[in-house]
């Protein structure tokens, strides 16, 4: 009796584990944007959105929580109930905040559950159309001729892109002023509008600009060129050897969120961004596709935190 008794609880528990499982999600999901409309990681969010509500038979709704290098979004979620309802999209900015902010409120290693990479989109060294600068050579020639003149604008302190002109600058041996933003729409404004000479952005928000004309792409900053602008050379080319630096993004929740739920998500997930009209979106927005495991993602994670922590010494990049 007494084994007939486990067996039946163990098969109830059982159901009902699946019954919970098929169950989600029960109630709309957030997805959290911790940068202004109008960016990258917007853009990849709404083109998830729409077709995950679709496959989950729940909304998914993007919501924007800005500020503070994408750290304020992020503490969002981590705080969040952990049952699948509340996702961030989370950037390789996140890893380098690690490094630059000395009292962040969360571990991003620890605080969250990594879902998947949904895309890798490569930044664009950009200036205004009228500007002096038609190359790299040229930007840096200016540069060394003006030193502490020339601006470039960036997504946040301590964003890959504030990291890359650092990077830049160090290489090129210029000095060049960094005027942080809360987003590439802020940023993108005043660029055309000349308020600040340059931005190492990421392509999506850049590359209508770029095709409109009104903004001239110098150099990609990642190892090979852009299949969205394969006119523009890298930085490597362009005389800085061995310059790379992309950004990707990537889906997080809680990391107390039940596994079945995490498995579920990166399941609809994937098939979303291995589908041919993702694909397809990625190529108008200059987005590379990934839709890796987990565990795929916490290596990359893990790796590019160790990676940017040096950069970000090397920088001496700090904020309280």
């Amino acid at each position: 009796m007494n084994r007939r008794t486990t067996f039946t609880a163990l098969a109830l528990a059982l159901s009902c584990g699946l019954a919970v499982a098929q169950a989600f999600p029960s109630k709309p999901i957030t997805l959290i944007v911790p940068f202004p409309a109008g960016g990258s990681s917007d853009a990849l969010a709404r083109s998830l959105s729409t077709p995950l509500s679709q496959a989950l038979g729940q909304p998914v709704i993007v919501e924007s929580r800005p500020g503070a290098g994408a750290t304020i979004g992020a503490d969002f979620v981590a705080k969040a109930k952990p049952d699948g309802t509340t996702l961030l999209m989370g950037a390789v900015h996140h890893t380098i905040a690690t490094s630059v902010y000395r009292k962040l409120p969360y571990d991003f290693e620890k605080s969250f559950a990594p879902i998947t990479t949904v895309a890798l989109v490569p930044n664009v060294l950009v200036v205004n159309a009228k500007s002096a600068a038609t190359d790299v050579k040229s930007l840096i020639a200016l540069a060394k001729a003006t030193p502490g003149k020339l601006s470039y604008g960036s997504n946040g302190n301590g964003t890959v892109q504030h990291l890359i002109g650092t990077q830049f600058a160090a290489l090129a041996g210029v000095d060049i002023l960094h005027v942080p933003y809360k987003g590439s729409a802020p940023l993108t404004t005043d660029l055309l509008g000349g308020q600040v000479d340059m931005s190492f952005d990421t392509l999506t928000p850049m590359v209508q600009h770029i095709k409109g004309g009104k903004l001239r792409a110098l150099a990609v900053t990642t190892a090979k060129r852009s299949s969205t602008l394969p006119d523009v050379p890298t930085l490597a080319e362009s005389g800085m050897a061995g310059f790379d630096q992309g950004t990707w993004f990537g889906i997080l929740a809680p990391a107390a969120t039940p596994k079945d739920v995490v498995a579920r998500l990166h399941t609809e997930m994937v098939r979303i961004i291995h589908s041919p009209e993702f694909k397809k979106r990625m190529e108008e927005i200059g987005a590379e596709p990934v839709g890796n495991t987990p565990e795929q993602m916490a290596a990359q994670i893990k790796d590019d935190t160790a990676r940017y922590a040096k950069l970000v010494k090397e920088a001496k990049v700090a904020i309280e």
